[in-house]
C-alpha cells in the first residue's frame, strides 16, 4: 500500500515526518486535547518522535493510516487524523483525530473525517468504520453525527484514562450508508 496524500478544501492531509514532531508534542502536550483520547498529556519531545516512528511502522504492516493535518494556505501543522485498527481483509478500521485548540470550532476536523471516510470506502474499499468516544467529549460526538456515524451503544470501562476506567460510545457507519449520504448531497 502507498501512502496517499489528501486535499480538501482547506486542509492538506500528509504522511507525517521528523519536521512535524515539535509541533505533535506542542499539541499532545496539552491537557485540554489529551483529556478525552486515553492517553495522559506528553512531557519529552521524544514521546513525540516515538508515536510518528510508530504511525509509519503501523502504516507499513498495514495495521493503520494516520495523516497530519496541514493547513493548505499556510502548510501549518494543526492536528492529525487516521484510521487504526485497520483490516483491509476484514474491511474495517476505526477513525480518531485530535486537533491544537487554537483550530477547534471552525468544522476542519469535519472536514478531514470526511475526506478520510471517502478514501476508506472509495479508495480501501472498507465497509465499516467505527470510534469511540468519552459520553463527555460532546463535540467529538457531534463531528462523528455530522459525518454520518451511528450511536450503537455504550462500551462500559472500556477507555482508562488518569488512572481510571471510563466508559465510551461506540460509533459506526457503513458503506451503504455512506453511500446514500454521498448520493443525497450532490
Amino acid at each position: 500500500m502507498e501512502f496517499k496524500e489528501l486535499t480538501t478544501e482547506r486542509l492538506c492531509l500528509v504522511e507525517m515526518t521528523d519536521g512535524h514532531i515539535d509541533d505533535y508534542f506542542h499539541i499532545l502536550s496539552r491537557d485540554e486535547v489529551t483529556k478525552y483520547i486515553g492517553m495522559p498529556s506528553l512531557t519529552h519531545r521524544d514521546q513525540a518522535d516515538g508515536m510518528i516512528q510508530t504511525f509509519k511502522e503501523q502504516f507499513k504492516s498495514e495495521k493503520a493510516i494516520r495523516w497530519g493535518i496541514l493547513l493548505s494556505e499556510e502548510e501549518k501543522f494543526i492536528g492529525t487524523v487516521g484510521l487504526s485498527h485497520l483490516s483491509l481483509w476484514g474491511r474495517k478500521a476505526e477513525i480518531g483525530y485530535e486537533l491544537h485548540p487554537g483550530y477547534w470550532k471552525r468544522g476542519l476536523i469535519t472536514e478531514a473525517v470526511a475526506h478520510v471516510l471517502t478514501y476508506a470506502f472509495e479508495e480501501l474499499g472498507l465497509f465499516r468504520v467505527g470510534a469511540v468516544t468519552f459520553p463527555a467529549n460532546t463535540p467529538s460526538s457531534r463531528v462523528l453525527e455530522k459525518t454520518g456515524f451511528l450511536r450503537e451503544g455504550l462500551l462500559r470501562g472500556y477507555l482508562f484514562q488518569n488512572g481510571e476506567n471510563h466508559h465510551a460510545y461506540m460509533y459506526s457507519i457503513l458503506r451503504t450508508e455512506f453511500s446514500k449520504r454521498q448520493s443525497r448531497d450532490v
